[in-house]
């Protein structure tokens, strides 16, 4: 074969090759574009007690850290009932002060009773003694000595009820009442605790570190518990976040990473990495176009963070991945 019908050989191959190049692009499926966006965790902020703005420190757009005070409440109501509970604790305990112990002049009369009891015996005693040489005698009648004999017991029992009396004041109350004093003064402790908890509750705190993004709240206004004053989101936390039918996961998982296009910041292109496959809910089904032939589809949820910080990047903003049946 001449040099020249090589060469037309060459060429002929060559244009049937780049033809086929030609004709397999043209009828390749395009990839898919699938669009996302942006997100983050938003946190309303709420009062646990109801109470009046007296105090804001915060507005939509500041950067807040976590703990700091970003709105004051009052409630005279609240600081009422604390100022009650510190009363009622000081009673309960000074009650159980009063059941512990007992004056000392209580118990120095109760002394001086027994010792008049003592003294009552003793005169008692030598009453009888001669009451009972003279009926021996025959000098007095049986009636008065019955009547000595009367009088020693009862100062006999007398004495006994002085020295019970005066064992009484020296140990004070008993169990029970102690037990109940000191129950008492727990009970007061706890009110009080719980009236300086719903106080300091006046007091709004940050729950986290983020950008005010709401703010309901205005001065003087009345909240009651649990409506919200303002929403923050946490901008060390952002994501991307697509809905895809299951048909185009094609054995995407958790770890995997692809990359994104942000429009809005000069189409720059974020390698991100996946965090979450998620079902949505049957709400969220692709429904079959045919009556025949085809399957209902479920829709997952697909989260991926960026593999490295991304300077303004912002929730709500779009993102948009090149996305094959085949593959991600």
């Amino acid at each position: 074969m001449s040099s020249r019908a090589v060469f037309r050989w060459a060429i002929g191959v060559g244009v049937l090759a780049a033809l086929g190049i030609l004709l397999w692009f043209a009828t390749r499926p395009p990839p898919l574009t699938v669009q996302g966006e942006v997100a983050a965790n938003r946190v309303d902020i709420s009062p646990r007690v109801n109470g009046r703005v007296v105090k804001l420190n915060a507005d939509v757009g500041d950067m807040v850290e976590q703990g700091s005070v970003i709105a004051e409440l009052e409630s005279p109501q609240l600081t009422s009932a604390l100022l009650a509970a510190r009363a009622a604790l000081a009673i309960a305990k000074a009650d159980l002060d009063r059941v512990n112990s007992t004056r000392p002049e209580t118990i120095a009369a109760r002394k001086a009773e027994v010792a008049a009891a003592q003294a009552d015996i003793v005169l008692a005693q030598e009453t009888h003694d001669r009451q009972a040489h003279l009926l021996t005698t025959g000098n007095t009648p049986q009636a008065k000595f019955d009547v000595s004999n009367r009088d020693l017991e009862a100062a006999i029992r007398k004495k006994e009820a002085a020295e019970a009396n005066l064992q009484l004041a020296v140990t004070g109350a008993s169990q029970e009442e102690r037990a109940l004093a000191a129950a008492q003064v727990k009970q007061a402790e706890a009110a009080l605790n719980q009236r300086e908890t719903d106080v300091s509750e006046l007091v709004i705190k940050s729950p986290i570190t983020g950008q005010v993004t709401t703010r309901v709240a205005e001065l003087g206004e009345n909240f009651s518990a649990g409506a919200p004053l303002f929403s923050l989101i946490d901008m060390n936390n952002l994501w991307f976040t697509f809905n895809l039918r299951e048909d185009l996961l094609a054995g995407l998982k958790v770890g995997d990473q692809f990359e994104v296009t942000v429009p809005a910041l000069s189409a720059k292109r974020v390698p991100v990495r996946v965090t979450l496959i998620n079902v949505q809910g049957q709400f969220a089904t692709w429904r079959a176009t045919r009556a025949t032939g085809d399957f209902d589809l479920r829709t997952f949820e697909v989260r991926a963070v960026p593999v490295e910080p991304v300077d303004g990047l912002r929730p709500g903003m779009s993102a948009i991945a090149a996305w094959s049946r085949a593959g991600h």
